[in-house]
């Protein structure tokens, strides 16, 4: 973990902060090239009435279909939450660099009740690309974002 690392999940957890107002789940993410925000995501399972719609694979959609990419090897992506397994799919299938979060699966599992998760690090274990992880950046910054939520399963 670097300071450069905290300083781009201190905008992911913004990013949650923004999906969670529009009345979305509170996840965000932030698609980083040298040190420069290339996109920007959060969940938008709500507004869009999808339910695949969460913020890292939203923003790995778009960016690589507005941008004609399908190796993302250069890119960090910074999200608010340990990604899902279809999030995870969606990196490892772009062939992402490097994935950085904030609050891990389990404690996410214990805030919303439960937990259908495989971790991240399962899938990439698994997968014939390894993006580095890094794992629990600013991870008391991160789970603050769920202060007082509730989740509707």
């Amino acid at each position: 973990m670097t300071q450069i690392d905290e300083q781009f999940i201190k905008i992911a957890i913004k990013m949650a902060l923004n999906a969670r107002e529009a009345g979305n789940e509170p996840f965000g993410a932030i698609l980083v090239k040298n040190d420069e925000i290339v996109m920007y995501g959060e969940n938008k399972i709500n507004s869009f009435c999808d339910p695949t719609h969460h913020a890292e694979i939203g923003l790995i959609r778009t960016f690589c279909s507005e941008n004609n990419i399908f190796d993302l090897s250069d890119y960090t992506l910074y999200t608010s939450c340990e990604p899902c397994v279809m999030c995870t799919g969606a990196m490892v299938w772009s062939k992402l660099g490097k994935i950085v979060y904030s609050v891990s699966h389990d404690q996410l599992a214990k805030i919303a009740g439960s937990n259908i998760m495989i971790s991240s690090k399962e899938v990439i274990d698994k997968s014939p690309h390894k993006p580095i992880l890094v794992e629990q950046v600013l991870n008391a910054e991160g789970l603050k974002v769920f202060e007082g939520y509730s989740f509707s399963h």
